[in-house]
């Protein structure tokens, strides 16, 4: 039976401190607030405090790491690139034992397995990463673009059933995975259950790992999935009265997938998919929310190939992202996403010496960045604006090889019935739509940052909606319109996932305007959170709760997800 720490018994910090040091090196622990603040600070929302950030560089010191913090009683927050939404990867709040973060980053290594059809990636291993090690091969991960530009990494997708703009793809799940949790009395438990032998001890294991010291011949269970292959089924199903996809399925929960940190990760198994090949893009324009709604159905419904992607905007996040998303557009059109975690680097660092400085404004290099795109030319293509004049809604189909001429007839036919138009990008078009997309994500938090004297604060959610939910396009009631001086709508059209930011005016409360709007997506059968994972924005519902018990048993490790208990034994 599970015994809590006595009163008596206190961490030894310093101690730990010098275990952790002699792990991992020197330069690998961290105590100094300042220099771990970046590792205690979320990247759109969370901060709180630990007693040490430790960096492993390999799997062999991770592990002995972790042993060593859970030895001495303390809280394990572990995470990657630190690109979570809700606040998931950081400290959040007061906890009753010492916090020590665990960033993986230094950890890498991805190993294509069964001729590229699949891929084992140790925890610092990112989506841009896995990206360019499969494009010789002629495969692709489940996630392009998106997520893959801020450096995440391909164990938080799955840890956090991550989603993504990839029609047939599904959230990010495996049933394989080497981890690692905490069991009764804070026993430290080991599991190889990735279907490769490897050997029998866990320094074997994770030391053959880290080498790639295996092949196909190692092999010797295939009958797990790897992905969410049942997707394409679910998402075509437009007339159930449920979700395709939220965080809180309990039909994603399997041991790492959906785990949120609640187990010490240090590899995963996942499929890749076939290159796409040559891309059509089609760009659709409507004022009437129905007409969407019926090119949704009727693509879903007809097609025998699905597209690629279908991404909806707003105008008014079009026009956000034009003016407080230049920046970003411009810098990846130019640069490419290889080098954007770097900028990103940058970017906080800048930030961070900021706030050091008197007479310095916070978030230098935002106002910096935005105030220097002010002066440059327009980046938008005129056919893109000219439907942005004339239409409320716009929809980006992409499809790709036998999927093109099919997807180019069934718009065409429901279009000539619909009071919609259509126009067919060129290639510098549709990267421009797709970049576009891509910028609205980041323009409310830019906007709330060179406009803070207006803006008291952000309520962004994250929404699915019933497939069958023809009024996907919300209209909100007057008590909560007026407490707005914004709102933007976009996502991921063809599986009803919406990401909505609410900018709130300055004076009113931002908890009490998030609670009217979540009653609201309660009112309708929505769920919340569709794909960035509860983290401490959202509350978890049952079945993710008992996922997280069952794991966890302590609590000892990212206790407080989905405002569940942080107190240890789950008290």
């Amino acid at each position: 039976m599970y015994q809590p720490l006595d009163s008596d018994q206190k961490v030894d910090v310093p101690t730990l401190a010098m275990q952790l040091a002699s792990i991992v090196g020197s330069k690998g622990v961290i105590t100094d607030p300042d220099r771990m603040r970046p590792y205690c600070t979320g990247y759109r929302e969370g901060a709180g405090a630990a007693v040490a950030v430790v960096r492993p560089r390999t799997l062999l010191q991770q592990w002995e790491a972790f042993k060593a913090c859970v030895a001495a009683g303390c809280i394990v927050i572990t995470q990657a690139a630190n690109t979570g939404l809700t606040g998931g990867s950081t400290p959040e709040g007061e906890y009753d034992r010492p916090v020590v973060v665990m960033n993986t980053m230094h950890i890498k290594g991805i190993f294509p397995i069964r001729g590229g059809q699949q891929v084992v990636c140790l925890p610092g291993s990112t989506l841009d990463e896995l990206e360019g090690t499969l494009a010789p091969l002629g495969r692709e991960p489940h996630s392009v673009l998106g997520s893959s530009c801020l450096g995440a990494s391909v164990v938080g997708g799955i840890c956090n059933n991550s989603g993504g703009a990839l029609l047939s793809r599904g959230p990010a799940y495996t049933e394989y995975a080497v981890y690692a949790c905490v069991g009764p009395n804070r026993s430290v438990r080991f599991h190889n259950h990735l279907g490769i032998e490897l050997g029998e001890t866990p320094e074997e294991i994770l030391s053959r790992l880290a080498s790639g010291n295996f092949g196909d011949s190692d092999v010797h269970d295939n009958s797990q999935k790897a992905s969410a292959d049942d997707y394409e089924t679910i998402v075509r199903s437009v007339d159930a009265s449920t979700p395709a996809r939220h965080n809180n399925d309990p039909a994603r929960l399997y041991e790492v997938s959906g785990s949120a940190g609640r187990t010490m990760v240090f590899a995963v198994r996942v499929d890749s998919f076939q290159s796409a090949g040559d891309a059509a893009t089609f760009y659709i324009g409507t004022n009437d929310p129905a007409c969407l709604s019926s090119v949704r159905r009727h693509i879903l419904t007809n097609a025998e190939f699905l597209p690629t992607s279908a991404e909806y905007i707003h105008k008014d996040a079009f026009d956000s992202a034009a003016v407080y998303g230049k920046d970003i557009f411009c810098l990846i059109r130019r640069l490419g996403t290889a080098r954007l975690p770097a900028l990103f680097a940058l970017k906080s660092r800048v930030d961070r010496l900021s706030k050091k400085l008197p007479l310095v404004p916070a978030h230098l290099a935002d106002r910096l960045l935005q105030f220097a795109y002010r002066f440059t030319p327009g980046h938008l293509p005129k056919r893109m604006l000219q439907y942005r004049q004339k239409y409320d809604h716009h929809l980006i189909v992409k499809a790709s090889g036998p999927a093109i001429q099919e997807t180019r007839r069934l718009l065409g036919d429901i279009l000539t019935r619909e009071a919609g138009a259509m126009f067919e990008c060129t290639a510098d078009e549709a990267r421009a739509a797709f970049l576009h997309r891509f910028a609205v994500a980041g323009a409310a938090v830019r906007q709330q940052i060179v406009d803070d004297r207006l803006i008291e604060g952000i309520v962004a959610l994250d929404v699915a909606l019933a497939r069958n939910d023809p009024n996907w396009f919300e209209v909100l009631p007057d008590e909560i319109e007026r407490r707005l001086i914004g709102k933007f709508y976009y996502g991921h059209f063809f599986c009803h996932v919406f990401h909505q930011d609410y900018l709130v005016r300055r004076g009113e409360s931002v908890d009490e305007v998030k609670a009217a709007l979540l009653n609201l997506m309660e009112a309708r059968g929505a769920r919340h959170p569709a794909e960035h994972n509860v983290g401490h924005r959202y509350k978890a519902d049952e079945p993710l709760v008992r996922h997280y018990q069952s794991l966890d048993p302590t609590n000892s490790l990212n206790p407080g997800l989905g405002m569940t208990s942080r107190k240890e034994g789950w008290a």
